[in-house]
C-alpha cells in the first residue's frame, strides 16, 4: 500500500533541483485536472497537492514519492 499523509502533513520529495519540501494543502481521491492534464487518483491511490516551503510553487505528486519529514 502506498504511503498515505494528510492535510498539513510536512513532506519531501526529489525534484530536478534537488531535494524539496513542503505542506500537503489537498488531498485528491479521485481524477481532476491540474494545469491542463489529468491525474489519476484513487480512495487507495491519492495524490497530494503540496506547498513548497521556500517558495509559493504548488506541485502534486504520489505518496509513494513522498517521505514525512520531522518538524
Amino acid at each position: 500500500m502506498p504511503n498515505t499523509f494528510k492535510v498539513g502533513d510536512h513532506v519531501g520529495w526529489n525534484s530536478e533541483a534537488g531535494r524539496v519540501s513542503g505542506h500537503i494543502t489537498k488531498v485528491h481521491k479521485s481524477d481532476f485536472d491540474w494545469k491542463g492534464y489529468t491525474h489519476h487518483a484513487s480512495a487507495d491511490d491519492p495524490q497530494y497537492e503540496i506547498k513548497s516551503d521556500k517558495t509559493d510553487h504548488v506541485a502534486v505528486h504520489k505518496g509513494s514519492a513522498l517521505r514525512r519529514l520531522g518538524d
